[in-house]
């Protein structure tokens, strides 16, 4: 009999680093799982090569799950760096991801997806910061853009404390709007506890990633993604949150260092699979 949690699992296409659809299918069935949360990008940057996917998804029982855009000129070296240049809080590339997101947000809605994740960029905890206003200003573009679409907006988590993201969530006021929790994320930006921000922020709940991480022991620099259930998640209370909440929806397994990302993804599964309860 499967485990219970196998029908939510996904994996997310960007940590196979597929090159086409053959190459997708060819890793999802290395992996036993055939649930996909899908990198949007590749599909705005290079429609011919990715013309095929609905084909190919229809004739090897592939469910896209949710989808995924990043944003141009993300710098990932360093805390530091990403804070400058991730998400949309740039303004020398405002305009250009603008025009990206209106074309993935297009793409996402034809693929009849219902729910898109993205890193937003580093939320200030101060409301009144000019920084703060302006965030608030461009993502409730981009969210009411998606709405008009039929589609959810979700901002990924570790970027900011569980606090400071639902104040924002709550001065957004967007019911298309919430969040994608990353465990590791929490760990990986020493933003605090994973299972006290998941307590926080789960009215906002909308899909969760697996993903594992140590923390780094000096500040200023990143700790370790590893593969899960070797990190510092704890991983049986997680769950028991995700069930205090009620969240019953998607677990897109993620994987984004290392060489053997089958390997890992495979080794994710295996993990959770042998979990006594989800």
């Amino acid at each position: 009999m499967a485990h219970p949690l196998f029908e939510r699992l996904a994996v997310c296409s960007w940590s196979l680093q597929p090159e086409n659809p053959a190459q997708l299918l060819a890793h999802l069935e290395a992996v036993g799982i055939r649930r996909v949360q899908l990198a949007l990008d590749p599909l705005r940057a290079a429609p011919g090569v990715w013309a095929d996917l609905p084909r190919w998804c229809r004739e090897h029982g592939i469910t896209l799950v949710s989808g995924m855009f990043g944003t141009v000129g993300e710098d990932y070296t360093t805390p530091a760096t990403i804070r400058r240049t991730g998400g949309v809080t740039p303004d020398e590339t405002w305009e250009e991801n603008w025009r990206n997101i209106q074309v993935v947000a297009g793409i996402a809605r034809d693929l009849g997806l219902k729910l898109v994740t993205f890193h937003a960029g580093f939320l200030p905890h101060d409301p009144t910061d000019p920084q703060y206003v302006k965030l608030l200003g461009r993502i409730g573009t981009i969210a009411d853009h998606f709405a008009g679409l039929g589609l959810d907006l979700a901002f990924e988590t570790g970027q900011e404390t569980a606090a400071a993201l639902a104040e924002f969530l709550g001065r957004l006021n967007r019911r298309n709007v919430g969040v994608n929790f990353d465990p590791a994320n929490m760990i990986l930006y020493q933003m605090g506890d994973p299972i006290a921000a998941l307590q926080r922020l789960g009215p906002w709940l909308k899909q969760c990633h697996i993903k594992d991480a140590t923390s780094s022991r000096v500040a200023g620099e990143w700790g370790s993604e590893v593969v899960a259930g070797t990190g510092e998640v704890a991983w049986p209370a997680f769950f028991a949150t995700l069930k205090e909440t009620g969240f019953t929806g998607n677990l897109a397994i993620e994987r984004e260092a290392g060489t053997q990302r089958r390997e890992d993804i495979l080794a994710a599964r295996r993990f959770l699979e042998q979990l006594p309860t989800a």
